[in-house]
């Protein structure tokens, strides 16, 4: 069943304008895109066929300034 659903999802957003973050590094690549101008997108570029975060601009501006401040850095 996973494996079904992980198909429709990754032909859901395979259209999307995917873009990889300038701060991406070997192992840590993350992949954003504007789905419209309430939803974006957030998926690891290593695993495009993987999960799809989606985030209201609240949520999106929230995530952001959390990533910023350090909230899911792991040292």
């Amino acid at each position: 069943m996973n494996e079904i659903r992980n198909t429709v999802v990754t032909r859901q957003f395979a259209d999307a304008p995917w873009r990889k973050s300038t701060r991406s590094q070997t192992s840590n690549c993350v992949e954003v895109a504007p789905l419209g101008a309430a939803v974006v997108a957030l998926r690891d570029s290593k695993d495009p066929g993987g999960p799809v975060l989606l985030f209201n601009r609240a949520g999106w501006l929230g995530f952001i300034s959390g990533a910023k401040n350090g909230q899911f850095d792991l040292n």
